[in-house]
């Protein structure tokens, strides 16, 4: 009877080691697939840089903060300020973007893992960077902003 504890701990020892090697990821670090960067929503021409300050020509944009629920790290976490821009067309939005959306009346912010195209029309599927499972799939319909630049 011992014998067969011993088997199943050594198994599930084996099991969680060869988990935490598998791909990019880390069980410790919860880091999904790297699916590459944002999109690039700023031209250079729209940064200037001056002695005292640095301005960003982004029409409609407006700025938001973040819980600290650590889904998004290392990317950004609770403390940094986000500039982000309303989509006009799903056409916009990438795999790698930051989007938001609502859950429940609660604005989620992940990163688009997938986009496809099913019998509904267009969806992207949604996952925080830090999460072992993805949000499923999420409507342009749904998602409010795309989150265009972090600052630290």
């Amino acid at each position: 009877m011992k014998f067969g504890y011993v088997v199943v701990f050594l198994l599930g020892l084996v099991l969680g080691f060869g988990v935490s090697f598998l791909g990019s990821g880390s069980i410790s670090g919860f880091v999904v697939a790297d699916v590459g960067a944002p999109s690039d929503w700023v031209a250079d021409e729209d940064i200037v840089v001056f002695d005292d300050r640095v301005v960003l020509m982004i029409e409609n944009a407006t700025l938001s903060s973040y819980s600290g629920s650590g889904s998004m790290k290392p990317f950004f976490d609770e403390g940094a300020n986000g500039i982000r821009v309303v989509p006009f067309n799903s056409e916009e939005i990438n795999v790698g973007d930051i989007v938001s959306f609502r859950v429940g009346g609660r604005l989620v912010v992940h990163r688009v893992v997938e986009k496809g195209v099913d019998s509904e029309g267009v969806y992207f599927v949604v996952q925080g960077d830090r999460n072992l499972i993805n949000d499923g799939k999420v409507r342009f319909e749904e998602i409010e902003f795309v989150t265009v630049g972090v600052v630290f």
